[in-house]
């Protein structure tokens, strides 16, 4: 469909949009002017845009347009220089085997999915899929213990780069006797003193230590609680009447248990996918896209059927009355 479009007419665009001018850019791509202005007027004819417009000077005018153009060419030309080192470690042998680690809060149909991806892309190395804790993981990607992971945020790290696939909706987890489950939806005031059962701080603390500050702004006092280290116990907690929890929206739940949404907050955990920005396999870039492409829906738009997690979240606690679906809510990011 649009064969005429190349790498070079990217690139050459993408230059003179960063340079604001024809001659800088001619300069930096070590070509002539009269060429790059005929890739550019063919480019832009044969793809009916307006991407900049000449000025005084030499100079020229970004349109709206040539601003999306330039984010897209730079996506684009990293996807190209990723697929090229790919498919060379691949034909040099240098892929054996991909480990894959998961931690605990994150969605295992979605780990399955990332493994299979692989599988997909490079079945003669098989996968080494292994579980544990966020900070674990940071460590071992940074000792090449581990090549990629599937996280729930906060995470931090200069040595990582920390791709956000998910964000799913936090909801009150609670027995379906409970006074609770006979409302439609909670208030926040709901959850003092019923918020009873957490993931255990130990096992994710920068996770427990913000969603602890993000109860206390809401009005939440979070006293005496139970411990768990692991989503099932922490529903074995709520379904043995320890108190309710909060668990991400589209959770498969145990017998005798329900969720609730809660007004006037959109709070959220987040799936990150993390690897290291120098030591990894060159298939990871090209994974990482992919699996993104296939799974961040969540990232768009809230879902109601959410497949996994990701970081907290929330906006405004003020009370107030369920908003209409296409009313966008103002989020204020506490986990990123």
């Amino acid at each position: 469909m649009y064969d005429w479009a190349e790498f070079r007419h990217f690139r050459y665009l993408l230059m003179i949009l960063e340079k604001k001018g024809l001659r800088a850019a001619a300069d930096e791509l070590h070509t002539t002017q009269p060429n790059l202005t005929v890739q550019a007027r063919q480019f832009q004819e044969n793809a009916e845009v307006r991407l900049f417009r000449r000025t005084s000077g030499n100079h020229i005018r970004v349109t709206d347009t040539g601003v999306a153009f330039a984010v897209i060419a730079k996506h684009l030309l990293e996807a190209r220089d990723e697929a090229i080192d790919a498919i060379r470690s691949i034909s040099r042998g240098e892929i054996t085997a991909i480990r894959c680690g998961c931690s605990s809060l994150v969605d295992p149909n979605l780990f399955r999915a990332l493994c299979s991806l692989h599988q997909e892309l490079l079945p003669s190395a098989p996968v080494q899929p292994t579980h544990g804790d966020v900070p674990q993981f940071a460590e071992e990607i940074c000792t090449g213990q581990v090549d990629v992971a599937l996280i729930t945020l906060p995470l931090k790290h200069p040595d990582l780069h920390i791709e956000v696939i998910r964000r799913e909706r936090l909801v009150v987890c609670c027995r379906m006797d409970s006074p609770l489950a006979a409302r439609s939806a909670l208030h926040v005031s709901d959850l003092q003193d019923h918020l009873r059962v957490f993931y255990s701080p130990h096992r994710h603390p920068d996770a427990h230590k913000r969603l602890i500050e993000m109860l206390g702004s809401a009005g939440v006092e979070v006293r005496e609680y139970s411990r768990a280290s692991h989503p099932s116990e922490m529903q074995a907690l709520v379904r043995e009447g320890f108190g309710v929890a909060l668990v991400r929206e589209g959770t498969v739940l145990e017998g005798q248990l329900t969720t609730r949404p809660i007004m006037g907050v959109d709070w959220t955990l987040d799936t990150a996918l993390i690897y290291h920005k120098q030591r990894h396999p060159k298939t990871v870039p090209v994974l990482a896209r992919k699996f993104k492409r296939q799974f961040g829906e969540g990232l768009l738009k809230m879902s109601q059927n959410a497949l996994s997690n990701a970081s907290l979240t929330a906006p405004s606690h003020k009370s107030r009355q369920p908003q209409p679906e296409d009313e966008k809510p103002v989020q204020l990011r506490l986990l990123n």
